[in-house]
This record gives C-alpha cells, structure tokens and sequence, in this order.
C-alpha cells in the first residue's frame, strides 16, 4: 500500500473537529470484513459526528468517475424513455382511470360507449339533460373498472418482468414489454365486443408492466452518477408527452363522422409501441446486465463506450464487486425481507403509494367544468387537457434541470408544500361555491383563480413527485435485490391506482369537496415523510448507495457494519477515519 498522503495541516476537512472524507470503493470481498471492521466504525462514527444526527445526508459530492455524457449515452436513454410514451399515450387515450367520461379518452366517445357500454352511455345523457350534482355525475364503476384493468394487468406482469430483466437483460423486458403492448392495441382497434376489448386492454397492462419495469432502471444503470436524475426523468418526460399527444389525437378522432374515430385513437397506440419495440433491438445492454450474466469483457468495452475514456477501471470494478456480492443472493424475493434491505423496501411501497395519493386525479376531475365556466363550451376538456398537459410538459423541463443540482428532496419537499397549499385552496374555493350540493354557477372571475391553483398544484406535481416516484426508486436498490425491488415499486404503484380509479368517484360522491382535505392530508403525511426518512441520493453511484443508508440517522439502525462493503482499497481509504490523514489522491465519497 502506498504511503498515506496528508492535507495540509495534518486532517481533512476543518473546524472544531476533524472531519474525516470516508471514499469507500466497491462492495468489500468477505476477506476484508473481519480484519477492517473497527475501522469501518471509526469511520461511520465520522459520519455520525459530521451528522449530527440529523437527517439531511450530504451525499452531494459522491464518487465522480471519470468520463463525460457522451452522445451514445444520450441517444440510448433517449430511445429506451420513450417507454414512457406506451404508458403516457395509453392514459391519455382511455382517460385517467378514475374520471374517464371527463377526459377526452375513447370512454367520452359516444360512439365507442353505445358499442361496447350503452347502459353507461345512457347515464351519461341523462347526467347532461338533469344538470346533476358535480360530484356524482360520472360516477361508472363499470366504466371505470374496465379503463383500471390495465393496472391489474400490469400489477401481475410486473412480477414476471423481474425475472426476465435480471435473467435476459433490461433491453429485452423493453423488448417484451413493446411487442406485447403492440398485440393489445391490434385488438383493441378491431374489437367486435367487449371480450375482445378487455384482452386487449390486459395485453397492453402486461406491456405497461414489462416497460416501467425495466425503463428506469435501464436508464438509472447506464446514466454517470451525477446525470442520473435527469437522464432517468426522460421517462417521466416522454409520459407527460404521451398524455398530451394523445388527448390532442383524441380530440381529432372524435370529430370523425360514422362512429369510427375511436378505432383510430386505439390503433395509433401502435406508433409508440413500435418506437420501444424496434428501439430496445438496437439499445446496448447496461455494463450491470452483462456483469451480471456473465460477459465481463463486454461490459467493460460497452462501459469505456458509455464514458467516453478508457480510464474506467475503478466504475467496472465497483460494478464487478458488487455482481460478485449479488451472486451470493439466490432468492432476492426472500433476501429482500432482510433487516439490512428494510430502507429500500419501506421505499419501495411508500413512495409509489404517495405518489398516487398525491390526489392528482381529483384535482384533473375539475378542470373541465372551471373551463366549461370560463366560456370554452364543448371545447372545454380539450383545452383543459391542452393547458394543464403543457404545463404538465414544461415543468418536468424544470425536474430534469435542477435534479441534479438541487437535489430529490428539496424538489419533494418544495413540491409537496406547493401541491397542499393548492389542494386546500382549491378544496375551499369549490366547497365555498359548490357545498354539499354540488350544484352551482361559477363566475367567470371566480373560476379563473381556481384554474391558476389547479395549474400551479400540476406544475408542483410535475416537477416533484411525478418524476421522482419513478426516480428514486430505481436507484436505491444494490445490485442483488434490484430487479425484485423495481418490481415491488412497480406492482404497489399500479395496485394503488387501480385502488385510486375504483374509490375516488365514489368518495367524491359521498364526501364531496372534503376530498381535497382528505388528499391534501395526505400531502403532509408524505412531505413529513421525505423530510425525516428518505435522504439525499443525488450523485451517488448506485454501488454506494448502501453507505448513505448506513449514515443516516434511523436507518443505520438496520445495517450492520458488516453490511457496509466496499472495495478492496477499503483499508488505504479507511486509515483516515483511524489515524486522520488522507490516504487517497482521487475525490472523496463523502465531502462534509
């Protein structure tokens, strides 16, 4: 080993106690374990002090490979988030699960519902020609189950989808996932009854499924650390663009005489399953993909291609270190459960639960009416689904710039404030004017400030938990519970939606505008939740992901120090913690 180098003045870092930079490697091979472990808690206990006990972990100045984003690393994200699309295009094409007859999806198509649904058809006019309540008046279970059962569909495929991406590689679960949405949308454009529409529908959720399995992941695994964030909220983008695409096409089809418009709508979802599926042919595997199945010279040609260097060797190292540690778990689905993964599990059902009681769709249910009132007429919820998907759009533009500056929990903190502020307004403007009754007139004023506050809580969404509910998942898993892990996250955010799409018209119905406070209740539990558990991973490469746990005030609870693995310079990198000098040239992990 190399003589330890100091800082001048003998310590790292100033003040009234050393502060010491801990830059673990990659994962620790067992031999290091017993012989480093004291002062692996010299250090952690550095980590504790530079802490103190707080929980904002400063995990800002991760390790820093070498190499720069190259135009091969931005093509491939760029072809594997248009994943996205399939997911943002099939919402915007049915209609958001819990209020499809208010969106501008083939469910508000009066030829498409006298076909396969009549009875809700003839609800429907009913509701126009009686004037209504506003809270009840699409209320479908029939209706809303069928556009939700692609969430079910998805909830089940994501299981499967695990196995597949960690055994045959992300681009092919991609691949899968593009062909099968592919054969759903076939049907569904040419479906003579309403069994033919429903199997249709479950091939496009198993597609769904496949596709936000393995997309951000894909994209979190061949992203440089400190552009993760915003290469991985590329998939988030393409959804938004989906949506908005699709709410403009449907408006379109819906002016076409004979009744037809709505086979159209269905059989241009193949334009972006085409795009993934051809795409994801062509998309190169992840360095972790081939690590993990074996081809090791490959994975390290792809990673100097991905960085553009060929000083790679301490990334590929890491990356082969912790390949080495994940062969060791053959049932991820069991090891999961263990003490030492709890952080990441808690993360992986609390976030995508959150991110679906944001109460986004709640709020979307009132767009069309405020519209209709400021004089758009029939128009009405093509251009409330045209202003809020442009808002929607532009303000994952700004996620994508400031996620790697900022950080993901001053974007979830800051987002989560914005969205309750707006969700109590808005929650007391249409109760002040709609009450219990849900019956009526809004001035034109009036309705003009709660479309300000619904465009404002959009944008908050937009830039906070709607990309990040897919980011930060996808990055906190090691190696050896990824898939398994994404799985999780995938399954509880498509069961809670399905659960979303069959209560919120009914609770509407029965609670009224108190389901603004209800979601906005919600919105303190999650923001509350950000702020005390969930710590900083910007820039961290997804290798040392466990060290940032380990710091942190109440999850190292769960981790042992020998859990904390890292690579086989451990013991040059950890005589700071012992002896207070530097002992590497190269940036630290952890710079407090």
């Amino acid at each position: 080993m190399s003589a330890p180098r100091r800082k001048r003045g003998g310590e790292v870092g100033s003040g009234p106690h050393p502060v010491y930079k801990c830059s673990p490697a990659p994962r620790l091979l067992p031999h290091f374990r017993s012989s480093t472990s004291e002062r692996a808690r010299a250090c952690q206990e550095s980590w504790a002090v530079a802490m103190a006990g707080g929980a904002v972990v400063n995990a800002g100045a991760g390790k820093d490979y070498p190499g720069k984003l190259t135009m091969f690393v931005l093509f491939a994200c760029i072809v594997a988030a248009t994943g996205g699309l399939i997911f943002g295009y099939d919402v915007g094409i049915s209609g958001t699960p819990s209020i499809p007859l208010l969106n501008r999806g083939v469910t508000s198509m009066n030829p498409f519902l006298m076909k396969f649904f009549p009875s809700v058809y003839r609800k429907k006019q009913e509701a126009e020609l009686n004037q209504s309540s506003q809270y009840c008046k699409f209320n479908s279970q029939l209706l809303t189950l069928f556009t939700s059962s692609l969430y079910l569909a998805a909830f089940v495929a994501s299981f499967f989808a695990a196995t597949v991406t960690r055994v045959a590689g992300r681009k092919w679960s991609m691949f899968g996932g593009g062909i099968t949405f592919l054969v759903g949308a076939a049907l569904n454009s040419t479906a003579k009854d309403v069994a033919m529409l429903i199997v249709g529908r479950v091939l496009l959720g198993i597609g769904v499924g496949f596709n936000n399995q393995s997309v951000p992941l894909y994209l979190s695994e061949m992203a440089p650390a400190r552009l993760r964030g915003m290469l991985n909220i590329g998939f988030q983008l393409m959804l938004t663009i989906g949506i908005l695409g699709a709410n403009l096409i449907n408006y379109g089809t819906s002016k076409i005489h004979g009744g037809w418009g709505w086979r159209v709508s269905l059989a241009l979802a193949a334009v972006p399953a085409s795009t993934i599926t051809v795409g994801a042919l062509f998309l190169p595997d992840t360095p972790n993909s081939l690590i993990t199945r074996g081809h090791t010279d490959a994975a390290k040609r792809m990673l100097k291609r991905l960085r553009g260097t060929d000083d790679v060797d301490e990334e590929y190292n890491d990356m082969v270190a912790a390949s080495e540690e994940s062969k060791l778990v053959a049932h991820p689905w069991r090891n999961i459960l263990q003490p030492r993964y709890r952080p990441q599990l808690v993360m992986a059902i609390a976030i995508p639960m959150f991110l679906q009681f944001t109460g986004i769709n709640v709020i979307m249910f009132y767009a069309p009416v405020l519209f209709k009132t400021l004089g758009f007429g029939d128009g009405a919820s093509l251009m409330s689904a045209v202003i809020t998907g442009l808002v929607n759009v532009f303000a994952t533009f700004v996620s994508i710039v400031t996620v790697d500056r900022l950080g993901r929990r001053k974007l979830l903190l800051q987002g989560g404030a914005q969205m309750f502020a707006c969700q109590i307004v808005v929650g007391g403007l249409i109760g002040a004017k709609f009450g219990f009754t849900g019956v009526a007139e809004i001035p034109k004023a009036y309705a003009v400030v709660v479309v300000l506050f619904v465009c404002a809580y959009v944008a908050g969404f937009a830039w906070s938990w709607g990309p990040l509910g897919w980011l930060v998942p996808s990055e906190i898993f090691p190696l050896e519970i990824r898939s398994a892990g994404q799985s999780i996250n995938v399954s509880v955010n498509m069961l809670c939606t399905f659960v979303i799409a069959q209560a919120s018209l009914p609770m509407l119905c029965r609670f009224k505008f108190v389901m603004f406070f209800f979601f906005g209740a919600w919105l303190v539990a999650m923001t509350i939740f950000v702020a005390l558990f969930l710590p900083e991973t910007k820039n961290v490469p997804m290798e040392q992901i466990v060290l940032v746990w380990k710091s942190h005030w109440y999850w190292r609870r769960f981790i042992r120090d020998e859990d904390v693995h890292v690579g086989a310079d451990l013991e040059m990198h950890l005589d700071v913690a012992a002896h207070g000098v530097a002992t590497h040239p190269t940036r630290s992990f952890f710079e407090f």
